[in-house]
């Protein structure tokens, strides 16, 4: 049967979900965008795990994704995946992306999630093309949702409006 993927528009730290996914940068040390976001309605506790995590094995490189706990969040767990910075498509950009989203679908199934919520990594400041993150997201998760176990919802959380269409393109919605 698979996980079911669902498109909703807005805010991803107010969704009661299993698990949120950050659009975090390698030193995890909160940001701009869903990554600020993240950090300040988290709370200062976040802060303190991602140190923890930053002291242990010094940050997390791009394509990979680390999990804390939920914090201040709905949201039991925080998974924070560090996408690709856009560099014109020929440095293993794509690999990168696709890594995020397989890496947090794990670190998910290893904590038997049934929930999880995905905002748009790398379409903001990393300059990723949200075309382009769109087809590979959709098409990833889609492939990728028949071999789950746990994983029964996933959602793809759009802030703004030209990411929610080009989603819904995508997933035909």
């Amino acid at each position: 049967m698979g996980a079911h993927l669902e498109l909703v528009r807005g805010d991803i730290t107010r969704l009661d979900v299993d698990a949120v996914v950050n659009a975090a940068n390698s030193s995890l040390a909160g940001g701009g965008g869903v990554d600020g976001a993240i950090h300040r309605a988290a709370g200062p506790r976040l802060d303190e795990e991602c140190a923890a995590i930053r002291a242990a094995s010094g940050g997390c490189a791009p394509g990979n994704a680390v999990v804390t706990s939920g914090c201040g969040l709905k949201a039991r767990f925080i998974i924070h995946a560090v996408g690709p910075v856009w560099r014109g498509g020929g440095r293993g950009e794509v690999e990168l992306l696709r890594g995020c989203y397989a890496e947090s679908l794990r670190l998910a199934e290893e904590r038997s999630l049934a929930s999880i919520a995905f905002p748009n990594i790398s379409t903001g400041i990393y300059g990723f093309p949200k075309d382009l993150a769109a087809e590979i997201v959709v098409d990833y998760l889609r492939g990728a949702s028949g071999t789950l176990g746990s994983l029964r919802e996933i959602f793809l959380a759009c802030f703004d409006e030209e990411n929610y269409r080009l989603y819904a393109d995508r997933l035909g919605s």
